[in-house]
């Protein structure tokens, strides 16, 4: 299903390059490869799983278009893709979702509404919207065709790169993390990292089946989802090999030494998984090949360069 996704979203999807740093930078004692997703359009990796779950509908397409939930990134996807595509969208977001990243969604065309909480109460008014409009559901984690999109990244670091072992992939609500996990399967390792205060692929693990938890943080926004959607998780206990967790002053840690050392503004999602290899959450075997994935850069600069 990746190879299909990759054929069918290649022509709207940008190939964002690698970068590779040397012992002593980024304040590790060995060098890392780096996946800057946060180039991808609409400044994170989600137009990869947007555009394949719409493009996958094909004339099955309803006259309604497009609806969504989202905390920010997957709906400016959504909206972007609907956009390039013809078709009209909305977006729910909570209101626990930065207000730069709702402007975002609307200016790429989309009807944004916003619903009092976080992420899980968007969906909630999302689908009661769809089940009136008839609208297509693209839901941001929980859906094959999503899933199969986010894992073209995967597919896309094999055109890259002669041969790696490790990659460190942020979750949020699992699909990011599952879609590279059915891609490498059993042939490379695939580390989730996760905020402690929002750590839904990590408490699945935990408790052998998807469980809900609380959800808090400064990545709250992009990786605050209560639960882990049955599709990644049908992936994830059988392909992720670890799942680490970092706090939100490692994650802050993280962020700046981007900006400060490579000139890149990560939001904190999209700095949380080089978080787990500055404060020790992973730590690679000696001659052990890592790639961190660089998955979202859509935060206030001020955040980040002050």
């Amino acid at each position: 299903m990746i190879a299909a996704a990759r054929a069918r979203s290649s022509p709207y999807i940008r190939r964002t390059p690698i970068i590779s740093t040397r012992p002593g930078e980024l304040g590790l004692h060995h060098g890392v490869a780096l996946k800057l997703e946060l180039l991808q359009y609409t400044g994170s990796f989600k137009p990869r799983g947007a555009f394949n779950r719409m493009l996958a509908a094909g004339d099955d397409m309803p006259a309604a278009g497009v609806v969504a939930a989202s905390g920010g990134n997957h709906g400016a996807a959504v909206a972007f893709a609907a956009r390039r595509l013809g078709v009209q969208a909305e977006v729910f977001v909570p209101s626990s979702s930065p207000a730069m990243k709702r402007d975002r969604i609307t200016s790429f065309g989309a009807t944004v509404h916003v619903v009092d909480g976080l992420y899980d109460d968007a969906q909630v008014a999302a689908t009661a919207r769809q089940a009136e409009s008839g609208a297509l559901m693209v839901h941001p984690f929980d859906h094959i065709d999503v899933v199969a999109g986010q894992g073209t990244l995967a597919a896309e670091l094999d055109d890259q790169l002669d041969s790696y072992d490790t990659l460190l992939v942020a979750s949020g609500g699992g699909g990011f993390t599952a879609g590279q996990a059915a891609w490498v399967r059993d042939t490379r390792k695939i580390v989730s990292v996760e905020p402690a205060t929002s750590r839904c692929l990590h408490a699945a693990l935990e408790a052998g089946t998807p469980t809900p938890v609380e959800v808090a943080g400064l990545a709250a926004d992009s990786l605050g989802a209560r639960q882990l959607g049955a599709v990644s998780w049908s992936i994830v206990e059988s392909f992720v090999d670890a799942a680490v967790l970092v706090t939100d002053d490692d994650i802050r840690a993280a962020q700046q030494i981007l900006w400060q050392e490579l000139r890149l503004v990560a939001e904190p999602g999209g700095a949380a998984a080089l978080a787990a290899l500055r404060s020790g959450a992973y730590v690679p075997e000696p001659g052990e090949r890592v790639i961190v994935v660089v998955c979202g850069s859509n935060c206030d600069p001020a955040t980040v360069t002050t």
